[in-house]
């Protein structure tokens, strides 16, 4: 479906209005986790029905939507019945299969496409895109190398030596740390490619960081781009642990950098719906100018979270009004914030026995917003909700942030 075959099929999907045959304007999402919860408490404030496709019966968003198809992603009958429910359609994270999402394009618009998201899905195919934005941008990634063969590997030990001490990354299904192994020689790189599987991979220079951050975009299918203040984050052990979101978390002129090169990279996709870059920030002197682009989600963002608290539009918003074809407001940050993620360690005690969070105590605390993502087991290293503390200036926010964090036992905030 061309470009303007989507703004066609977009023109009728206005919240709450009814069609010849009484169908209600209904929304789909591919994929039921706590991003596609959230997406759909957006699209019901603003008075659309929901469909989710998801095979989990007790998944976050399957239990709040009004239908839940309940078929893998890319089960031919699921996605059939999702495209007869859905005026458009969308997905909550990037490794649904692309062919699914070119099946359901077929019928309905779907934002992000599915060649968007076959290129998250691939580091090497990322990579390439993100080299060939750097003209555009200013901006690139970190130097690398693919790894796809016996030979390649050869190759990088006899003349690559430039790109250790590395990471290595397999080319799919690595995220929240998974798929990589650090390595410092020639041998720990034939060593841990192996470890990996031999699969494809890309070794990636480690660069002295000193902090990495990530910029938000939405872009509609007009071409219209708003975007998000840059946020700086704090992983621990590969996975968010906190995002600081206010003015002054970075420097002017690298978040200046960062959000143009967010949305040169979204430009230049053709991209529709909201879209998170993330990057790194290295040490000054370096070749690089201070910022390499680290990575791209084609999907709202754990980063962006403290947008439900923090700013009169959300990412959630702004990915329901982009695939919807509605007008998309400028995001205003009306309060600083800290986002803290909650992982399934906080249910537990130092001795490893499960415990009920102390939310009362928390909660007590000026500004702060719980959100809990309805999952019923907790375990060490799931995603479980997100805090978000918001107030009148940042001293206040930081302050409150540091209280909670010691009340749950919640690490990063040492390391920002």
């Amino acid at each position: 479906m061309s470009a303007d075959g989507h703004l066609a099929a977009l023109a009728p999907v206005f919240p709450g209005t009814v069609d010849a045959a009484g169908q209600r304007a209904t929304l789909g999402v591919v994929g039921g986790g706590q991003l596609g919860r959230m997406f759909v408490h957006a699209a019901q404030r603003l008075g659309y029905f929901t469909a989710v496709l998801e095979p989990d019966a007790q998944s976050p968003a399957g239990l709040v939507s009004h239908h839940h198809i309940q078929a893998d992603y890319d089960d031919p009958a699921g996605l059939a019945q999702l495209a007869g429910l859905c005026q458009a359609i969308t997905t909550e994270f990037e490794n649904v299969p692309a062919q699914a999402l070119q099946t359901l394009a077929q019928a309905r618009p779907v934002a992000p496409g599915a060649a968007v998201v076959g290129i998250a899905q691939n580091r090497i195919e990322e990579k390439a895109h993100f080299v060939a934005c750097a003209g555009l941008s200013g901006v690139t990634c970190a130097p690398y190398a693919v790894l796809e063969t016996p030979a390649q590997l050869q190759t990088i030990q006899a003349d690559r030596a430039d790109l250790l001490p590395g990471i290595l990354k397999t080319a799919r299904l690595g995220y929240d740390g998974k798929g990589q192994l650090r390595v410092r020689t020639a041998q720990e790189l034939a060593a841990a490619w192996a470890e990996l599987g031999s699969v494809a991979c890309v070794l990636e220079k480690m660069l002295p960081l000193t902090a990495e951050c990530s910029v938000l975009v939405a872009r509609g299918w007009d071409g219209e781009v708003v975007s998000f203040a840059p946020q700086r984050n704090v992983h621990v052990a590969g996975i968010l642990a906190v995002t600081h979101a206010y003015a002054g978390n970075m420097p002017p002129a690298l978040a200046d950098r960062a959000r143009a090169a967010a949305v040169s990279i979204a430009q230049h996709l053709g991209y529709v719906g909201v879209l998170c870059v993330e990057f790194f920030v290295v040490e000054d002197g370096s070749d690089h100018g201070g910022l390499v682009v680290n990575e791209m989600a084609p999907r709202p963002h754990n980063s962006g979270h403290y947008t439900l608290d923090a700013c009169d539009a959300s990412q959630f918003d702004l990915q329901v009004y982009a695939m919807t074809g509605l007008p998309l407001p400028q995001p205003r940050q009306h309060s600083p914030a800290i986002m803290l993620n909650l992982l399934g360690d906080v249910w537990f005690d130092a001795e490893g026995q499960p415990r009920q969070p102390d939310w009362r105590s928390v909660l007590r605390q000026p500004g702060t917003h719980l959100h809990l993502y309805g999952k019923e087991h907790a375990r060490p290293g799931r995603k479980m909700g997100h805090l978000t503390i918001t107030g009148p200036d940042v001293a206040r926010v930081k302050t409150v942030a540091r209280r909670v964090a010691d009340l749950l036992g919640l690490p990063g905030l040492d390391a920002s």
